[in-house]
């Protein structure tokens, strides 16, 4: 599904494009949440990378996250990019602050 829409849009240097994972609309006892009192999303999934940035020394440094793994993204920041009638977010890979592993 989303191979598609990233044949069209490749991040350049160290950039990062993100999915924000979707809302809790509903508590774990059952209780809907109204969208108002919904916190922002802070969790993303990696969609696509770019090839890395230039170290001091003129090397490429790699990007430090892989397609398809969990990140922790900053409350402010990214780039709103829309693909095929979805939201999409770039990031420095420096911006992003961990990722999660299993």
């Amino acid at each position: 599904q989303a191979g598609k829409a990233f044949r069209k849009f490749l991040p350049l240097f160290d950039r990062v494009l993100v999915e924000r994972c979707a809302a809790e609309t509903v508590t774990k006892g059952g209780i809907m949440i109204p969208e108002k009192a919904q916190g922002k999303v802070l969790q993303a999934t990696v969609v696509a990378v770019g090839s890395g940035g230039r170290g001091k020394n003129g090397e490429i440094q790699p990007v430090s996250v892989k397609v398809g793994e969990k990140v922790l993204l900053p409350e402010y920041g990214g780039t709103k990019i829309v693909l095929e009638d979805k939201d999409y977010y770039l990031f420095r890979d420096g911006d992003i602050l961990g990722k999660y592993v299993d």
